[in-house]
């Protein structure tokens, strides 16, 4: 009888004590929540382990930095927009790439560029750099974009790719033309086949305004 009554006493002690609120670094619970809710349940672990390689990867150099963030949105599934978004071209946050867990090359890169800030990296050593890709074997050039991390402002700038996934210098991705590179500072036309770059303004790309009111 006794053993019964205990019994009875810790299940109803279990139901009454809510679970505990897994503690993150770089995303408040309410958002992690909407992004539950929205997306479900392995939008919302997904975004944890984000969170945690980003409290992680915090203390190490920059080079483990951009190789961990490479890394890990390069396990996210590539997906056409016409096919995901329904849409020709669509620019798709970091927390809707990561909750849908698929998106084109754009969407790679937007997100590591904005995971890389929340790194400390400065804004200034990062561009999102447009190019055109040849495709192995064949004369067929394709709209591309990657991420670009320059160490120093004239340094030769290391490449970020979900279709070559290993860290490359630009100089060894001779598959790659650059056309023009931004950040959220400015937009750069490249020159001497992306050799050198010229600043052209602001970065007024309306996809890039368009997917910023969404973040």
């Amino acid at each position: 009888m006794k053993n019964k009554l205990l019994l009875s006493f810790l299940i109803i002690l279990s139901l009454s004590i809510k679970p505990t609120a897994k503690s993150t670094f770089f995303i408040s619970e309410n958002r992690l929540n909407d992004i539950s809710n929205k997306y479900g349940s392995k939008a919302y672990k997904r975004v944890v382990l984000w969170d945690n390689l980003l409290n992680k990867s915090k203390k190490l150099s920059s080079l483990k930095k951009l190789k961990n963030i490479n890394d890990f949105f390069n396990k996210i599934k590539y997906k056409r927009d016409k096919a995901h978004w329904k849409k020709k071209d669509y620019w798709a946050s970091p927390f809707e790439f990561m909750g849908t867990g698929a998106g084109d090359c754009e969407d790679y890169a937007i997100a590591k560029y904005f995971s890389l800030i929340k790194l400390g990296i400065p804004e200034n050593k990062l561009r999102i750099t447009y190019v055109k890709l040849l495709r192995r074997r064949t004369k067929y050039e394709e709209a591309h974009m990657v991420l670009t991390y320059f160490h120093k402002p004239n340094s030769t700038p290391i490449v970020l790719d979900n279709v070559n996934k290993k860290l490359k210098l630009s100089t060894k991705r001779r598959d790659l033309k650059p056309v023009y590179s931004f950040n959220a500072n400015g937009l750069w036309q490249a020159k001497n086949k992306g050799r050198s770059s010229l600043k052209v303004g602001k970065n007024n790309l309306k996809n890039w305004k368009s997917m910023m009111r969404r973040i």
